[in-house]
């Protein structure tokens, strides 16, 4: 078995990740930072996504430093964030913690360098994390409920019951793999993402175009207003940043605040009928 994984999202990790190194093109936030501690991680490399509003890009590296875990962040304009296989084609390393710091991984690093030095050290599989606080939240109480407002943490919380929802997400606005299918699992009404400051190949924002396929209004809020990883703070402080043709058509304008464009989404969609 490989010593190392690479995959578009850390919240894709199995059994498998069990003591091995994993670079992950998820945002270094929190959350995701939970999640790979909770698949029992060696070591992980995940995307500064900016760094953003109150360095919640990086913010999962100090998180995993309290846990023992040694964990570095690919620079986003080096490669696109979502995209395993590209950080380790072309990513630099951009941010370290103090536990991979001692291990040799240095900022300014190859990618594919820093992943095989976390993959030779001799570490212990991490231990499971303190479970996080509540990461779905209604913003609005509706019925049915399938006609929520919601912010969630994660686009990985999205449910079948969310049809027809409007989801605030604290994830990013990336394609994971560049797979239309991926955009989101639901046929939600509208779905707004954290930007990731664009990055490289504008990656932050691929979901947008994806999203209006299926004829969901999709948008970002800027990394710099909301904190990425945290869906109520992209309602609560998101600027909108990109739209898609679908969001437009329903009222959206780059540089609106969230919560007006929730707004606007919401008298949009009583015009519509239910899913």
């Amino acid at each position: 078995m490989p010593l190392e994984i690479v995959t578009d999202s850390v919240t894709t990790l199995g059994p498998d990740a069990h003591g091995r190194a994993v670079l992950a093109a998820s945002h270094g936030g929190i959350y995701a930072a939970y999640l790979a501690a909770r698949a029992s991680v060696k070591a992980v490399i995940l995307c500064d996504a900016g760094v953003g509003r109150d360095r919640a890009g990086i913010g999962g590296l100090g998180y995993l430093d309290e846990l023992g875990i040694p964990a570095a962040a690919v620079g986003h304009r080096s490669a696109r964030i979502g995209d395993g296989a590209d950080c380790a084609a072309r990513g630099v390393i951009s941010y370290v913690n103090a536990s991979a710091l001692r291990l040799g991984v240095l900022a300014g690093m190859p990618v594919r360098q820093a992943l095989a030095l976390l993959a030779a050290a001799d570490l212990a599989p991490s231990r499971e994390p303190p479970p996080l606080q509540e990461t779905r939240r209604a913003i609005e109480a509706t019925a049915p409920s399938s006609r929520a407002i919601c912010a969630i943490d994660s686009a990985s919380l999205v449910r079948p019951d969310d049809a027809g929802a409007i989801v605030l997400t604290g994830s990013h606005g990336a394609l994971p793999g560049g797979r239309p299918e991926t955009a989101i699992k639901a046929n939600v009404f509208a779905a707004v993402f954290n930007d990731a400051d664009f990055g490289a190949d504008d990656a932050g924002i691929s979901r947008l175009p994806a999203l209006d396929a299926r004829g969901i209004a999709g948008a970002t809020v800027s990394a710099w207003s909301a904190r990425i990883g945290e869906g109520l703070s992209t309602y609560r402080d998101g600027f909108v940043s990109a739209l898609n043709a679908t969001a437009r058509a329903y009222g959206a304008e780059i540089g609106i605040s969230a919560v007006e464009l929730v707004g606007r989404f919401a008298a949009a969609r009583r015009q519509e009928p239910p899913p």
